[in-house]
């Protein structure tokens, strides 16, 4: 039989001739070191249960530990690796930008350039055609002395013509689109 403090204290043994009756305090003893040996193995069982908890504990803080440096460096690597996107995305957004400032540029340079060889083919056309409509308004059609077709340049005719020049790829005057090109 197990024992508590408080029973042992309250325990009445029997009394003999010479103080308590021996049979009863050798029960009692026996009861109490059966007691003890059972608390004893209980504590000593508990002991190595916490030991077994303590080493679980520290496994775990160990795993938490790594956890928690491994989430950090992930964040860390996150975060670099949008920083590093974000600056690339920036920088191809600059280049693009000033890939079309020069495009654009080169389109109105050749715009332009394209317009004032218009202004220029226009105007010797117009020449060409003031000459014609002379030729036409003179009342007596020039002789035809050496056998030259009508309408063919005289051989003694001196004036001169710019040698027209290879238009560009537009005649028109109405500008290009410059994604077009």
């Amino acid at each position: 039989m197990a024992y508590t403090p408080v029973e042992l204290r309250h325990v009445n043994l029997k009394k003999g001739f010479l103080g308590y009756g021996r049979g009863g305090v050798d029960q009692l003893l026996e009861d109490v070191a059966t007691s003890f040996e059972d608390v004893w193995r209980d504590r000593a069982d508990l002991a190595d249960r916490v030991e077994q908890l303590e080493t679980e504990l520290a496994h775990h803080r160990e795993r938490e530990a790594l956890l928690s440096n491994t989430l950090i460096a992930a964040e860390r690597a996150a975060s670099e690796a949008k920083d590093d996107a974000q600056r690339k995305a920036e920088q191809l957004v600059a280049e693009a930008h000033a890939e079309a400032r020069s495009i654009t540029r080169t389109a109105i340079s050749e715009r332009e350039r394209l317009l004032a060889e218009v202004r220029r083919i226009r105007s010797l056309l117009r020449a060409a055609l003031d000459v014609v409509a002379e030729g036409e308004r003179s009342e007596e059609p020039p002789a035809n002395p050496e056998g030259q077709q009508e309408g063919w340049p005289r051989t003694d005719d001196t004036r001169e013509f710019e040698a027209p020049q290879r238009p560009s790829l537009y005649l028109s005057s109405e500008p290009k689109d410059a994604h077009s090109a």
